[in-house]
């Protein structure tokens, strides 16, 4: 059989979920015609039938590669930090490192005292009980780890190979 790699999959399940909603359009225009009464309805091309039985292929292949897809995220590991990590793992860890790099900015861009004013007088100083460049620095470590992490995952996922037939759709 035909194999496709882990990376082809990914963007051929975009691909499969874009014609789904393809041939879900294709559907609601030879569903109906309009025509003068008591006319006859012009001959399609395509029917209603033909168009469904396309979508549950597309269906089908979309289910199996979704199978094979999850199947090899958590059969095959990278490494990271000398630490094995399954595929699955490792794009969590990955997201979970942009998030924190995203945190850390938004401290890293804040002032270390901030003058508030409210009404009768009263004036607030907010300040920070962190240093803002420690954590500019610390954003800038989690984002390096998630770009290395994430070059380790596009690796394995061009090594990885499932058995599906990708001529059918590339």
């Amino acid at each position: 059989m035909a194999t496709i790699s882990l990376a082809e999959a990914v963007k051929l399940k975009s691909v499969l979920s874009s014609r789904i909603h393809e041939l879900e359009e294709e559907m609601d225009r030879v569903a109906f015609v309009e025509i003068e009464k008591d006319q006859k309805p012009p001959k399609q091309s395509r029917t209603l039938e033909h168009v469904e039985n396309d979508v549950e292929e597309v269906r089908r292949d979309l289910r199996l590669l979704d199978r094979l897809m999850y199947k090899a995220n958590v059969q095959n590991e990278v490494m990271f930090d000398e630490t094995p990590l399954t595929i699955v793992e490792a794009i969590e860890l990955a997201t979970q490192l942009r998030a924190k790099a995203r945190k850390y900015k938004t401290y890293a861009s804040s002032s270390i005292e901030e003058y508030q004013y409210y009404g009768d007088g009263v004036q607030i100083v907010k300040l920070a009980m962190f240093d803002p460049e420690e954590y500019r620095l610390k954003a800038l470590e989690a984002e390096k780890r998630a770009n290395r992490l994430s070059n380790s995952i596009n690796a394995k996922n061009y090594a990885v190979y499932l058995p599906f037939d990708r001529d059918k759709y590339f």
